[in-house]
């Protein structure tokens, strides 16, 4: 074999094994966080094999379930899709300055950038339920603080959503307006705004159909909804009411999911 060959099949099987040895190093890294993983969380397949007659038995329990108890659920299931509503509602117009502010092609102020996206990533990183746990406290039981912590939850997950997006839009109608002397009010609602109203109403609608579950578990912290019977139910044993809530939820969502994909093919 001549000699540049052979040195040009010797840097392919190097390359070839280094890129194995990379995937396995990769593997390695991968198995030894899933043990170290399931260890810490004391995951243990027998366990599960054991306590699989406790959980038939509890299943058991809850069918079937308490249809009678289905009337005491309308006023929670209602303000539980009030709670939706509302923090979805006002969560959408919040996002609209926050949106502007966390995209670098609209603000051209790095600091106010900076703050918008940091502000926005701090807020992100708080669950939706430790938002209410701490209005609960703060404001008091109720509704009220359930859709506060919707309208927060909202707000900082749509910004996110659309500020990508926003970040993504051509950039001629931009320039064709500046042109044309329009100012920075004028390019946004002519260039800017026409380009992102699609995905904003798409990330809105999914922020809604999202906040339909999240507000089902609002009531274990006290901030209302239909997690408050729920929280009840299973606090007395009352297992049959628990399953009639389960199902109740189930198709409340279920319901919603369609609804909002209808609504979205109709908009967007």
């Amino acid at each position: 074999m001549p000699q540049g060959k052979k040195v040009k099949a010797q840097k392919v099987a190097r390359v070839f094994w280094v890129d194995r040895l990379k995937k396995l190093g990769a593997l390695v890294i991968i198995a030894f966080i899933y043990i170290w993983s399931a260890r810490g969380v004391g995951f243990s397949l027998l366990e599960i094999i054991r306590e699989l007659p406790s959980f038939f038995s509890l299943l058991g329990e809850m069918i079937p379930p308490n249809w009678a108890y289905s009337r005491r659920l309308i006023a929670p299931l209602v303000e539980t899709i009030q709670i939706a509503i509302l923090g979805s509602f006002f969560g959408a117009i919040l996002t609209i300055p926050l949106t502007l502010l966390a995209a670098n092609n609209v603000t051209r102020n790095k600091y106010i950038y900076f703050f918008a996206k940091g502000l926005m990533n701090i807020f992100r990183t708080i669950p939706e339920l430790l938002y209410a746990a701490i209005l609960v406290a703060g404001i008091g039981l109720g509704a009220f603080s359930g859709m506060l912590a919707i309208t927060i939850f909202s707000t900082v997950v749509i910004a996110k959503l659309t500020s990508e997006s926003l970040e993504a839009i051509s950039y001629g109608p931009l320039e064709a307006l500046q042109a044309v002397g329009g100012n920075k009010l004028q390019m946004i609602r002519y260039a800017v705004v026409p380009q992102i109203l699609p995905a904003y109403t798409s990330y809105s609608l999914y922020v809604f159909e999202i906040n339909i579950r999240v507000s089902t578990v609002l009531g274990l912290v006290g901030a209302g909804g239909i997690g408050v019977p729920l929280q009840t139910s299973l606090n007395l044993f009352r297992y049959q009411n628990a399953s009639m809530i389960i199902l109740v939820t189930f198709i409340l969502v279920m319901a919603i999911d369609y609804a909002s994909t209808k609504l979205r093919e109709v908009l967007v």
